[in-house]
Order: C-alpha cells, then structure tokens, then sequence
C-alpha cells in the first residue's frame, strides 16, 4: 500500500482525472485516491494490531491447576491443551483436567440391612452448659477461671497472637490454666467473630428407624425437628464409630470398613446461599432470625444435638457417641473445623480444602492479600456469605486487632485430634495461610505433649474437594485407626506441604515462647 500510494504521487498531478478500463465512466482524482490509500493503511495497521494483540492472548494458555477467571481476574482465561476452566465460585476460577462438567451420576451408599427399631428419649436439663468448649484434662472448675476482660486488648500486626498468655497478660503454665485459656479464647471467638454458641437445649428427644434419626429439640416455647441418615453401619451389635460428614459437597473422603456415616444437611439448620440467608435456617426457627450466631456457629450446635441424639439412642444405633468423627470439604469444612472446635466431644476433626475461614488465619492472608496474591481474606469472605456473625464485619477491615486468629480456633481442639487437608494448588484457599496458622497452631499440641494427635497435610494434583488417596489416604487412615477404631496404625504426627513456601517463616510468625504443660 505504501508503494502504491508514492507511485500514484509521483506519475499523476494533483487533481487530475484517474480512471480504469474496466469502469469506463467512473473516475477519481488522485486527492481522492491519496485519501483512500491513506485511511486503508490506518485501518490496516490497526487490524494488524488487533490480531496480534489476539495472537499473543491466545498464546498465553493457564496451566493444570491455575486460576483461570474469578471476579477481578485480568489473566489467562483459556487452559492448557487436556484441561477447562472450571469456576469454583464468583471469585476464583480453576483449570482442571478434563474437558468439561461430568455428567455421571453419584453413587448412593448402601446401607446394611438391620432390624427397624424405634426409640423416643427425652432429655431434660436444668442447668446450662458453658457457652464455648471446656477440654477437661484434667477436669476443671469454671469458678477458678479468670474473667475474661471487655475489650480487643493490644493490636497484634505481622505475627500471631500469643496462646500462652490470658487476655489480661497472665502466662498459661499448666494444663488447667490451659483449660482456663481455651474457655477464654472460645468467648473472644464468640463475641468478636462467629457469634453465641447456644447452651443445650432444655429438651432434646430422638428416634431412631431403618436409617433415620431423628431429633426434635424445644428451647423458650419453640420446637424444631431435624433428621440425619446412619449409612454404612458394620455388622454386628458395636459400638461403632462414625463419622460426621456435613452436606453432599465435596463429600469425597474414602471411609474405612468398620467406620459408618452419619450425613448431616447443615444448611436445613443454617442456610448459605448468600447475604440473604442471614438468618434463616431451623436453628433461627428456634432462637430467632436476629440471633447473633453466623452459620458456622449454628451448624455446630446442630452437630451437638447430634451427639446429644446418638447418646439417647446408642443401643438402636449401635454408633459410639465417644468415637464420632467430623468432616466436610470447602464452606463445609470451615464448618466442620469450627463443630470440632465448638464440640467437645468429637474425637477427631476432618476439615478438607477449608482454606480462609477455616484453617487460614486472617493476618496471613491479609498479608498474601498484600503482597499481590488473589487470595480470599476477611474483607471479601463476609460479602460472599453468612458463616459468621454480623458482629465480624467491624473488624475485617482491621483484622490486626482481633484477640485471635485462626490458630487459636485449631488449639480449642488440642489435645483431640486433628488433621487438616489442603490443596497447594488453589492460591483463593490462602496456601501460605493455612500452611502458616496450621504450622503454628501445631505449637499448642506440642505444650500439651501430643503432637500425636495433629496433622497437616498439603498436596496438590487435584480438583478442589476431590480427594488425592494415592497422597493422602494412608494418612487419612492412620488417623482414622487411632481415634476412631482404636487400633494402631501409621503415623499421625504429620506435618507438610508438597511445595515450598520460603517467603514465610512460622517462627518470625510465632516470636512466643510454647511453654511445656505435660
């Protein structure tokens, strides 16, 4: 186009006639020509750019595992070759392996047959229990306890809070101040971030049919009903224990023979399908739609009269109340990692894939957040949902400020048995902060002697929630023979990541002393 348009410049004058054989009676002056010659090289030169500006794009492929979309996102949308985006929520999207939505339908547990038996129990309590967890090693008098001070206490910025030490300075130096101290720590969770745990109610009654159980609970005048279905029950009288598994999402942990399930729909007690379930749910049916307690609280409480109902009803069940298992994966993990935390009474907690919320703490995704990582901290979790109290959403934008952090919900578990499964592949999961608030929340076994009883384990390789047996299972296992079948098994002193995470470092994270109380 240059060529022609010098050649037409220098043979014609300007204004002079130009016309063609093949359209004899049509012609144009060379001003015109040069006009159109000028605006096809602009239009030409722009599409050139266009394409390849394209052709750059569509070279830049995510890999396996990589975030490919989510609200804000300015990279790769397009997977590489074998792989499609999968969007795991608003905000984060995954390329997995495959080529689209499985449309294979789940498998429904089956169920070995039993004698139909029906038994309704009632239980009527005149006193209240404590509003959070009480571990009892040894027992302990809640009138020897400290009160607990008004107030967040003094800012905590690029490092943990303190387990060790009361939120009025004292050291924890034994086992019952220890006790004390997770009483402690539960009430701030309590007050600042999930919201009141109710005490037992004044009446749970259960039944128990084929596969259902039922639970009726009355508190104030108000009742409700719930139902949990016992899958996969060993043959024989038992006990035996079982597994609590919140929901059907991501429900994909391989349960051992000997272990039943207990399946527990979480959202029929609390909903969780965005701001607007706030407050609705068969826990506020009973309590009321203005009750403080997000839905993480509330599930814990549904989990509680689960075993509350499994007490009542142990000889039709055949389950153990003293061996019950908790798991979920995701949403659902965050739940099952703070029933854990809130019930004392679960042997052994299994949260999957929690991430923020979960077992990531605050601080660290804030500081991810802060150093350019697209991962999911408190400012945007409480506009995706209502898992916590309203009363969280004073804080989020200061999380420095809490009395708390994640760490210190794990240690409401300790010495019980934890073990937690992440996913080093998915950054909106906070990898750096779960590996960081696990890594330093593992110090409170380790003051009460028991690293025994805590695991972390993170790995990749695998779709969000679809659990990694060939990494995982025999872990998964061991935990599962210790506490739960009560056999020996493999090793339950677990803690690693299949990728290493030099930018953080747990002790510049933890600079306290971990005290020795066994």
């Amino acid at each position: 186009m240059v060529a022609l348009g010098l050649a037409t410049r220098e043979h014609y004058p300007m204004g002079e006639s130009i016309s063609t054989d093949k359209e004899k009676g049509k012609s144009i002056t060379l001003s015109e020509l040069l006009s159109f010659t000028m605006v096809s090289q602009t239009v030409v030169s722009s599409l050139l750019v266009v394409l390849g500006a394209a052709g750059v794009r569509a070279q830049q492929r995510q890999s396996l595992w990589g975030q490919c979309g989510g609200s804000g996102w300015s990279g790769p949308t397009i997977c590489v070759d074998g792989a499609w985006c999968n969007p795991q929520n608003q905000w984060y999207h995954q390329c997995i392996p495959g080529s689209g939505p499985s449309t294979a339908q789940p498998q429904v547990p089956t169920t070995t047959a039993r004698p139909t038996t029906t038994l309704v129990t009632s239980v009527v309590s005149s006193t209240t229990s404590p509003s959070g967890p009480v571990v009892t090693n040894p027992p302990v008098n809640p009138g020897t306890c400290p009160s607990t001070p008004s107030g967040l206490g003094t800012p905590v910025a690029n490092q943990l809070n303190d387990p060790f030490t009361f939120h009025n300075g004292n050291k924890v130096t034994s086992k019952a101040d220890w006790a004390c101290r997770q009483r402690e720590i539960s009430e701030l969770l309590q007050r600042y971030e999930l919201g009141t745990l109710p005490p037992k109610p004044s009446s749970v009654t259960a039944s128990f049919s084929g596969s259902t159980l039922s639970i009726s609970v009355s508190e104030g005048g108000k009742s409700i009903s719930f139902t949990v279905s016992i899958n996969n029950r060993p043959s024989g009288a038992g006990p035996h224990p079982a597994i609590i598994n919140f929901g059907t999402f991501g429900a994909s942990l391989p349960v051992p023979a000997g272990v039943a399930t207990i399946n527990f729909n979480n959202d029929d007690i609390a909903q969780q399908q965005g701001g607007s379930s706030r407050g609705r749910g068969k826990f506020y049916d009973l309590y009321g739609s203005s009750h403080s307690a997000g839905a993480l609280t509330a599930w814990a409480w549904g989990v509680s009269r689960i075993v509350d109902a499994l007490e009542l009803t142990q000889a039709q069940t055949g389950i153990d109340p003293t061996r019950l298992g908790v798991t979920g994966c995701s949403r659902n993990g965050k739940g099952a990692i703070v029933a854990g935390a809130l019930e004392p009474r679960i042997a052994l907690t299994l949260p999957q894939e929690s991430g923020a919320g979960g077992s990531g703490c605050w601080r660290i995704a804030t500081w991810q957040k802060n150093n350019g990582q697209n991962v999911q901290d408190s400012t945007q979790i409480v506009q995706e949902n209502v898992w916590f109290s309203p009363n969280f959403n004073s804080y989020v934008n200061n999380v420095n400020q809490l009395p708390f952090d994640h760490h210190l919900l794990a240690g409401l578990i300790a010495p019980r048995a934890l073990y937690v499964m992440e996913n080093v592949d998915m950054e909106w999961l906070g990898k750096i902060s779960t590996y960081g608030c696990m890594g330093i929340a593992r110090k409170q076994w380790e003051a009460l002697g028991v690293l025994d009883n805590f695991g972390y384990s993170q790995v990749g390789g695998n779709s969000h929630c679809s659990f990694p047996s060939s990494q995982q299972g025999s872990e998964l296992n061991a935990f599962i023979d210790k506490f739960l079948l009560k056999r020996s098994g493999g090793n339950t002193n677990i803690f690693r990541s299949t990728q290493t995470h030099s930018s953080f470092n747990l002790n510049n994270w933890s600079p306290w002393a971990v005290p020795s109380l066994n």
